[in-house]
């Protein structure tokens, strides 16, 4: 799940990879820069069948503006991704691009208890909230090792991709039969559930 944004209630560490100073900008609305780096991802960016490496390299470009309720933060996030796929159950690695966009106001706003509502504290700003909501929204939730992989094979679980197409189980039994078989009265009925014979009548 995306981490959800809260008003921090701590002082920011202004030495924090994900900290980013705006006294530059000062309080002119249209006074903007922009920031190219890269930082150490941190960590819980994940779903349940990818996710992006604590400490991994993550590349940002961000673009911060004056505007007049605060700071506007426009940017993208480039990450790399380690999972697995959801056919085959292989392990796969790819990467994954996030964009963002967000307000950190100077000041709250009317409403109380906005958990949604970013602050800029003095000439600071977090950006690691932002920057988890939207890997997180970012991975995929079905990771393929290739467009076309073929998944697993139901009867014996191999990988038909490596197994080539000729892979067959003609003479398996289907599973939900295998319990007459036990009791001797498989031999009795047909695989669609009927008496052998059944159909000639």
């Amino acid at each position: 799940m995306p981490h959800v944004r809260r008003k921090s209630a701590t002082t920011l560490d202004p030495r924090g990879v994900l900290v980013f100073d705006t006294r530059a900008l000062g309080r002119q609305a249209g006074a903007a820069r922009e920031v190219s780096c890269t930082v150490p991802a941190p960590e819980s960016l994940r779903v349940e069948l990818a996710e992006v490496p604590m400490g991994a390299d993550v590349e940002l470009s961000v673009r911060l503006e004056a505007v007049t309720e605060g700071v506007l933060v426009t940017g993208t996030a480039i990450a790399p991704v380690v999972g697995e796929c959801a056919r085959c159950l292989e392990p796969l690695t790819s990467s994954v691009e996030a964009s963002f966009q967000e307000l950190y106001q100077y000041e709250p706003g009317e409403a109380e208890d906005d958990e949604d509502e970013l602050l800029l504290e003095g000439d600071l700003l977090d950006l690691e909230p932002v920057l988890r909501d939207a890997v997180v929204l970012a991975l995929p939730l079905a990771p393929l090792c290739a467009e076309d992989c073929p998944g697993l094979c139901i009867e014996c679980g191999v990988r038909l991709a490596d197994a080539g197409p000729g892979h067959r189980h003609e003479d398996a039994v289907l599973p939900e039969w295998e319990t007459l078989r036990q009791l001797d009265v498989f031999d009795q009925h047909d695989q669609t559930g009927r008496p052998n014979g059944a159909g000639d009548r």
